[in-house]
């Protein structure tokens, strides 16, 4: 076998991972630096005080009952629309999978518009689940249609009850999908800020944004901040300990059929339906509802406002810039990736799926330290956010691109290289020109990402810039709802392709 420099092809393409990845790390190492820069004394003076206890009890509260919620929720659903003669069970995949296009924070400014004394933990924890149970049902949904339905039948034939067949043989079998799904919205409850300042209910995020307000990056906020960057790495630590080294890989393509779908009773059938009905209405209908009154209340003149097209074309040039940045950055990372796999390089890709579960307030928090202290001519500038969005979304760019590279023939860049091609032509010529569908993919997700992102954008960007978030989030603290419905509107517009992105590459990965 090659060494692993030579397998890498191109020494720029270690080099620019090297440096990437570092980045990526910047803002756990800031975490670090800026805790223990006060000593000992003050880290226990600021970390266990009762106010830091109430946050963690509030968020880990959160955590451990909304998880398990959705988890039920979009296992269940996955089961039912793929496992069942549920009458409109596509149309039910799909509405299960929209609330995805709706923001998290216009949810929960449907939910105060509609109910202005909402506030809490039990409301925190029902918006929560209608934003990101979604994200179960996805990879829950795929990993059934992936599923080789003789196993189900051999269990039947030995006389098993279809209830315990699902227990027994098909719930192992999610496993993978469940704990990836579950740590994807525990991260989301861990990071998301918005929604629960909304309805009033602290979480470490809130409290971090509050304090940073107030001190202006105190060593307060940077030790919550610290707290939470733990927690996040306590999560994916737990997911990844808990996930198991079980294959569930087949050899083969399987059965050729396709599973049993199982005849519910017209009581049950009616019930579900019913279910689902007062679920679509609270995820759908509510955020709907609610957009429709405030634009209705606003008339025609909400849209007149030259700051709606203004916030419009900034959160297109900043979802661009971001995307395309993002996505330039992850070449080198997924070159590596395809071109070279070896221990360090699984490190170094892994480096980058850390540093994005931090959530955005902690780089958004790093990023101003080091702006002040090393680069203050960088200090809220259009660099500063759009090297945020890199940190933060770099894996949805690198997930992408990486399958796109998968299917390029090295040896397409060796004839061309015959042909007199330099290396670099041979690469952006050949293999980046063929790779460029999955790259489009990645471009589209961060893009997407971009719009819907608000925590960093409003620390980091410059007097001026206001993104279709931010203005968003400016007017609801203002309390004007009618004002602020027109960038929710937009917001859920550009949002809609993302979700059928996510739709469609959950029936392409299972093949259908």
């Amino acid at each position: 076998m090659r060494p692993w420099r030579s397998r890498v092809g191109q020494p720029w393409m270690l080099v620019s991972a090297l440096v990437i990845s570092a980045l990526t790390l910047l803002p756990l190492f800031c975490v670090v630096a800026e805790g223990f820069q006060g000593g000992m004394p003050l880290i226990a003076k600021l970390v266990f005080r009762p106010r830091v206890a109430e946050l963690l009890y509030s968020t880990a509260t959160l955590v451990v009952l909304t998880i398990p919620l959705c988890v039920v929720h979009g296992v269940a659903m996955a089961w039912l629309t793929e496992r069942t003669t549920l009458p409109g069970r596509r149309l039910l995949s799909l509405l299960v999978v929209a609330p995805l296009a709706i923001p998290a924070f216009v949810h929960s400014y449907a939910w105060t518009s509609l109910v202005p004394s909402i506030h809490g933990l039990f409301p925190a924890v029902l918006i929560s689940v209608i934003a990101y149970s979604p994200f179960i049902y996805l990879p829950a949904s795929a990993a059934l249609r992936r599923l080789d339905p003789v196993l189900e039948d051999v269990a039947q034939s030995l006389g098993d009850a279809p209830s315990r067949v699902f227990l027994r043989v098909v719930l192992p079998q999610l496993r993978i999908p469940i704990w990836g799904g579950s740590l994807l919205v525990g991260l989301h409850l861990l990071a998301e800020y918005g929604l629960y300042a909304l309805i009033r209910f602290d979480t470490f995020t809130t409290a971090i944004f509050d304090q940073y307000q107030s001190s202006f990056s105190g060593p307060s906020a940077n030790l919550l901040a610290g707290v939470l960057a733990l927690g996040c790495l306590m999560m994916l630590t737990l997911e990844s300990a808990t996930r198991g080294a079980a294959r569930y890989a087949r050899l083969g393509a399987g059965s050729p059929r396709s599973p049993q779908l199982h005849s519910l009773p017209t009581g049950v059938s009616v019930l579900v339906l019913i279910l689902c009905a007062g679920f679509t209405a609270a995820s759908l209908g509510v955020p709907l509802v609610t957009l429709e009154k405030w634009l209705a209340a606003g008339g025609t003149a909400v849209w007149r406002s030259s700051e709606l097209l203004i916030c419009l074309g900034q959160t297109l040039l900043l979802g661009a810039a971001g995307a395309l940045l993002t996505t330039i950055a992850a070449v080198p990372i997924a070159w590596i990736s395809v071109r070279a796999p070896s221990r360090f390089q699984r490190w170094l890709e892994g480096s980058n799926y850390v540093a994005s579960a931090l959530p955005g307030i902690v780089i958004a928090l790093a990023l101003v330290s080091v702006t002040i202290r090393f680069a203050r001519p960088l200090y809220q500038t259009v660099f500063t956010v759009l090297l945020a969005y890199m940190l933060m979304f770099l894996p949805r760019a690198l997930v992408s691109l990486r399958a796109g590279l998968a299917q390029v023939p090295v040896e397409l860049e060796n004839i061309a290289r015959s042909l007199g091609r330099t290396p670099a032509q041979a690469v952006w010529g050949v293999t980046i020109r063929f790779a460029a569908p999955g790259a489009a993919a990645g471009v589209a997700l961060v893009f997407l990402a971009v719009v819907n992102e608000l925590t960093a954008t409003l620390l980091l960007s410059p007097s001026g810039t206001s993104t279709l978030a931010t203005a968003f989030w400016a007017k609801t603290s203002e309390i004007d709802y009618a004002a602020a419905a027109p960038y929710a509107l937009l917001m859920i517009l550009l949002s809609l392709p993302l979700t059928g992105i996510l739709y469609h590459q959950s029936k392409r990965v299972a093949g259908r």
